[in-house]
């Protein structure tokens, strides 16, 4: 794939790269367990050549590749799309929002709204995987587990058993959230990741394949007589043998294509043109940037964009992408902290959002009727933080370029955009949210470089709210991984520039030049003033 290529056509790329791969270890495996089932099978119908006649070998064959591409299709269809975690609604809310839908008039606008429309798109994307790993399961359990006998009898009783095979396979798929992205730190080659998650699903595909025989094999007595076989204690158990190593050949294959699947949509993108071609001369930042401001929020092109991004501003190489956000105009530098930013302050505005109607309820409602163990706030507070992979790559980029333009920024294009103001404000800002949905104490006094007759005391935009009752309920455990990235994050910059904060500090300008003037995301003005002045004595904690 060439690095300028569209972000859409990255993902499209990568998924055809992703069904060619994943046929050669199912191939292999396939033919691995029809050779041992001819070899250790009971019926003596067949021959003990594996693939005889020839005809029928090339229908299991080919039947067995179909529910793998139909498996990756639907696999492709529910982690490509969204490959972050999203709340989903529930089934009950989904059923009567349907109902209103289709038999109240006038409803459309309504009764969903655009978050609701995201969530039921995505439960129906959820429901049509579980139907197609299904129906995947049928179709290679009859082809892997031919032997077992032919006719009616197989494909009744022995699909039947692979559906719900697949059928339990999809739910806990969905479940377990398997279908999440996770960007790895270290980018290793795609052969060593790929061989690294070999005795994880081995193992997870022996212990599937035990709960699937249990649960199947319960299951069949309900069929009809047409679908039951009279057989003999001996060749039940040999059955019932062969349909679990079956069954494991089954699922194995369907775990190395999940990490396969993995392992390909995560590795890094290059959003460059070549080194040396003219696009890269006159202006490299462009691919990278259209692709973080056009793709759709919360993508995969997206992501792959950021990941880029944070692997240019943090590590030493690609050092003359880096060098050309730089530029003279200070244009680039101020759209890529701008991208930066941009969700970080979003996650800030919903904290405080829900920080101030969470305070306005409570002040019209007794407190007495209020249980302090409640988790639906909680619950609604956990959504923003399902992007922290996100949140990490953009305060570290920030951070990075911050620090770095104190040594690589010639034409000090940083400073003359107000670039650092808007990156410390935005920083504070956000940790002062996430440590005020912690339950950290938010009032603080100022007492640096002042006297005992001229202390100030800062209020946040929301007081000092649910201090107590929000240690009670549970906190959602990124949080606190959060919170230490931008403190990182901002101790990062401190350290770079150091030397020019204090001199700032001395001269009475610090806020001047490194806090922006305006209302910042949350919280107030004199106290992003303080937290700084705390971090630049290297007491924040």
């Amino acid at each position: 794939m060439p690095p300028a290529s569209p972000p859409d056509a990255v993902v499209y790329n990568r998924f055809l790269g992703f069904l060619i791969w994943q046929s050669i270890p199912s191939t292999v495996i396939f033919l691995l367990f029809k050779t041992l089932f001819s070899v250790f099978t009971l019926s003596t119908a067949k021959p003990p050549f594996p693939f005889a006649p020839w005809f029928f070998a090339v229908i299991t064959f080919l039947s067995f590749h179909l529910s793998l591409l139909l498996f990756s299709a639907s696999l492709s269809l529910v982690s490509s799309t969204h490959p972050h975690p999203h709340p989903l609604v529930s089934p009950l809310k989904l059923s009567l929002d349907l109902i209103r839908f289709l038999f109240v008039p006038g409803s459309s606008e309504s009764t969903l709204s655009p978050d609701s429309r995201l969530r039921a798109k995505l439960a129906v994307r959820f429901a049509v995987f579980v139907a197609s790993v299904a129906l995947s399961g049928f179709l290679a359990v009859v082809s892997v587990c031919g032997e077992l006998g032919d006719g009616i009898w197989v494909i009744g009783q022995v699909g039947f058993r692979g559906f719900v095979m697949g059928l339990l396979y999809g739910l806990f798929y969905v479940y377990n959230r398997c279908w999440v992205l996770e960007f790895p730190i270290i980018q290793r080659p795609p052969f060593f990741s790929f061989k690294m998650g070999l005795p994880t699903a081995i193992t997870r595909s022996l212990k599937l394949s035990i709960v699937a025989c249990l649960v199947s094999a319960i299951l069949v007595p309900f069929l009809p007589h047409e679908f039951h076989n009279k057989v003999t204690i001996g060749k039940l158990i040999a059955e019932q043998i062969i349909f679990y190593v079956g069954s494991f050949s089954v699922f194995l294959c369907w775990d190395l294509s999940h990490h396969l699947h993995r392992v390909i949509h995560t590795k890094r993108c290059i959003f460059a043109p070549p080194k040396g071609s003219a696009a890269a001369e006159t202006n490299p930042s462009e691919h990278l940037l259209a692709a973080l401001e056009e793709s759709n929020p919360n993508s995969l092109p997206q992501y792959l964009a950021y990941l880029d991004l944070s692997m240019v501003c943090e590590n030493n190489v690609d050092t003359w992408r880096r060098a050309a956000f730089f530029e003279e105009t200070g244009e680039t530098y101020k759209r890529v902290v701008s991208v930066c930013l941009r969700p970080l302050e979003q996650l800030a505005s919903k904290l405080g959002e829900g920080l101030e109607s969470s305070v306005d309820g409570k002040s019209q409602i007794s407190n007495q009727l209020l249980s302090p163990t409640d988790q639906r706030l909680d619950s609604k507070y956990s959504e923003p933080f399902d992007n922290f992979q996100l949140y990490v790559w953009c305060a570290w980029s920030a951070a990075s370029l911050t620090a770095r333009s104190n040594r690589e920024d010639r034409f000090g294009v940083a400073q003359r955009s107000g670039s650092n103001a808007a990156v410390i404000s935005t920083l504070i800002s956000c940790l002062h949210a996430v440590e005020t949905y912690m339950g950290k104490k938010t009032n603080m006094t100022m007492q640096h470089h002042m006297g005992p007759a001229s202390i100030k005391w800062a209020t946040s935009s929301v007081g000092n709210i649910g201090v107590v009752k929000k240690r009670v309920g549970p906190i959602h455990p990124k949080a606190y991984a959060l919170a230490d990235v931008l403190k990182n994050s901002i101790y990062h910059i401190v350290s770079a520039c150091h030397d020019q904060m204090v001199s700032s500090a001395k001269m009475g300008v610090l806020e001047k030049y490194w806090v922006i003037e305006g209302k910042p995301p949350f919280g107030s003005h004199e106290l992003l003033v303080q937290k700084l002045r705390l971090f630049l004595d290297f007491r924040a904690s």
